[in-house]
């Protein structure tokens, strides 16, 4: 049997580091810039208080001892003190996998091999970089920066409603969401950067083009780059990407002058350019005097008419072939994409995740005034399920916000009530606040964005409840046994996915969203006896996942209904094994995903790990079965029965692994969507 040599195993390492660069009866429960911006210092490490000691690769988002609090995007000191839900999790010291796990300590490349260079017996020693003082802020790079990629902020000049409609959607929140910036940053340190730009070229594109370094902070990056997918992302498209591009596609450079991809054939637009100097409008670059700027032509593009523009980010597969994004693959073989119903049909039409056609009304504004006939106009909000759990100064995005930095933002405490009247009135003689609120002027005006944004983030919130609700149906319950005092009872409930378009959930990293079913028996006495999807002390479901139910602290939940799809991970041997990532869970001295041995082509399902569905095809339904002890009927008399579907983006282990903060754990709980609510009585004899 061959045995590699010691020198063997150096060089393979080596050259894999170098080839892969709420109801009461429930429990609480690519352009390169020419000089180099702020973002960006001479070594290619960050200049600024986000850079972490130890590795370019480390946001400076994961709450190290050397990271300041007021680096969070969630604001606030939420990076000390007591978790906010109690308890040990399994980033402390109740980890189920003991201490040497993939995210305690360093990598294997640090420890295993004692901190060494591999090769550094066989070679010279390797010269300690020069030093070069960090470059200061380039004064042009906002002007060159739009020039080349207009922002969302240019665009709302004639596009207001588009614009508001957009500014709290799932897309505009893409590279602000402080759950990506965590997530990302776990993938980036388990696979010592391997991992790339995977994920940032379908969240930021703008960033990918730009060559922001992933490590930099998204706090001091451009405008444009914190947008997301802003509206050159589709907009600003000219060829047809298709599933293998894994949401790398281009953006064509150009001012606000430039051409821009429409669905129609652009006629609104040319009969506007027809009468430019009437209109006062701008369509070159250079034109001097009042106007307003325009686009100088657009253009058909057909992928914005047929969702083929949706694929490239929302079908998308990571080493050695598992999917994360699986909702188009799951349109493109379902009753919708037959009827020739588009993802545009349900997401961007008049009714929340229903084809029911589109709203009627003027495409464009100039000078403040609609302008053109009233035509078929599509909902920029793109109904959909999710929602922030960021600073409400920095998101949803506003241009009413830009008077100050995100960091600024950032040391705003709203929920102390700075710049409300009665919290101003009673302001202390000498209280600190930190600059710019520091005088009642700046903290009134802040006030009034931020409850323009936590009303714009509400509305976003119920706009992904009817979403939901529009292809979920929960009916019963069903009793298979005739409720008696004293004795067990069995009941069910018909779960639904009524709409045509995919199961149900569906999108982002298959194995992460969370819907379930909360079940509550109420005895005569209003006494809740009998619960099924309750959350532990952790919030976590009371399933394999909790710390609770491993320490035997509380029950498993036997009857939970969760629609939530696991990935199901094989070691070097041995059998399957649920895991949050789609990451070999046994340390490797590889760093990156590890390979399979067989192609995908010959075993038709990705090596060494596959997803375990769990949700509900098109039209299909499900009829889970509670079973209620006897212990739970003991008196006489009339009963209830409270029901209600509860989905959140993120489980809570998920969060604990990557590590979010105390804060995001409690802004994803208190967010939580509560779908299909209902109660039913019924009398026990």
């Amino acid at each position: 049997m061959y045995q590699p040599s010691a020198l063997s195993k150096r060089m393979a390492v080596v050259i894999a580091l170098t080839c892969l660069a709420a109801i009461s009866d429930f429990s609480n429960g690519s352009v390169a810039i020419a000089q180099n911006p702020h973002w960006q210092s001479s070594n290619g490490k960050r200049a600024d208080a986000y850079r972490s000691t130890g590795t370019p690769y480390r946001l400076a988002l994961r709450p190290d001892k050397d990271v300041s609090e007021q680096d969070d995007l969630l604001g606030g000191g939420d990076l000390s003190g007591d978790d906010l839900l109690g308890g040990n999790d399994l980033v402390g010291g109740d980890d189920l996998l003991g201490r040497n796990d993939l995210l305690s300590g360093g990598d294997l490349l640090d420890q295993g091999f004692g901190g060494d260079d591999p090769l550094s017996q066989f070679s010279a020693a390797v010269p300690e970089p020069i030093k070069q003082a960090p470059s200061a802020p380039d004064p042009h790079e906002k002007l060159w920066t739009e020039n080349c990629y207009p922002s969302a902020e240019s665009c709302r000049a004639c596009h207001p409603g588009h614009y508001d409609e957009w500014r709290s959607s799932g897309h505009a929140y893409a590279a602000v969401s402080p759950m990506f910036n965590r997530f990302e940053q776990a993938m980036t340190e388990l696979t010592q950067g391997t991992v790339g730009s995977f994920c940032v070229r379908c969240h930021s594109p703008v960033q990918t083009q730009l060559k922001i370094p992933r490590h930099a902070s998204i706090l001091d990056a451009p405008p444009v780059v914190r947008e997301g997918v802003t509206c050159i992302a589709c907009h600003r498209v000219r060829e047809h990407y298709w599933r293998g591009s894994n949401g790398d596609r281009r953006i064509e450079p150009g001012d606000i002058h430039a051409p821009v991809g429409g669905a129609t054939g652009g006629h609104g637009l040319a009969t506007a350019l027809s009468q430019s100097e009437k209109l006062k409008l701008k369509p070159a670059a250079g034109q001097t005097g009042p106007g307003q700027d325009i686009h100088g032509s657009s253009y058909f593009f057909e992928p914005l008419k047929n969702s083929d523009i949706c694929v490239s980010c929302h079908q998308v597969a990571v080493h050695p072939g598992i999917f994360l994004e699986v909702v188009h693959g799951q349109y493109r073989n379902g009753p919708a994409a037959a009827k020739g119903i588009s993802c545009a049909d349900c997401h961007m039409g008049a009714v929340p995740g229903k084809p029911a056609g589109y709203e009627c009304g003027t495409i464009a504004e100039l000078s403040g005034k609609p302008y053109g006939e009233p035509k078929k106009r599509s909902y920029h909000g793109f109904w959909g399920p999710g929602y922030s759990i960021a600073h409400p100064g920095i998101f949803p995005l506003n241009h009413k916000a830009k008077d100050y930095s995100p960091r600024e933002w950032l040391e705003f405490d709203y929920e102390a009530g700075w710049g409300t009247e009665e919290f101003e009135r009673n302001v202390p003689p000498g209280m600190h606040f930190p600059a710019p609120w520091d005088n009642t002027d700046d903290r009134r005006d802040g006030r009034k964005v931020i409850d323009e944004n936590l009303a714009k983030a509400h509305e976003k919130r119920s706009n992904a409840v009817m979403t939901m609700e529009a292809g979920l149906k929960v009916k019963g319950p069903h009793f298979i046994t005739k409720p008696r005092a004293g004795q067990g009872m069995t009941i069910s409930y018909r779960v639904e996915n009524s709409s045509e378009g995919h199961n149900l959930p569906t999108g982002s990293l298959g194995a992460q969203p969370q819907l379930w079913l909360n079940v509550a028996l109420i005895d005569p006495t209003g006494k809740r006896v009998w619960e099924s999807g309750y959350l532990d002390r952790n919030a976590d479901l009371a399933d394999m996942h909790s710390v609770e139910v491993a320490k035997h602290r509380i029950p498993r939940d036997k009857d939970l209904f969760n629609l939530q799809t696991k990935f199901l991970i094989n070691n070097v041997r041995g059998t399957d094994r649920e895991a949050a990532l789609p990451l070999n869970f046994s340390l490797d001295q590889l760093v990156f995903l590890r390979p399979g041995a067989v192609p995908v082509s010959v075993l038709n399902h990705p090596p060494l790990i596959r997803m375990e569905a769990h949700s509900i095809a098109p039209l299909d339904h499900r009829n889970p079965k509670f079973h209620i002890p006897a212990s739970a009927m003991q008196r006489r008399g009339t009963y209830r029965l409270s029901v209600r579907m509860r989905n959140r983006t993120e489980p809570m282990y998920f969060m604990r692994q990557i590590g979010c903060t105390p804060d995001m754990i409690r802004r994803m709980n208190e967010n939580m969507l509560d779908l299909c609510t209902s109660s039913h009585t019924f009398m026990v004899k």
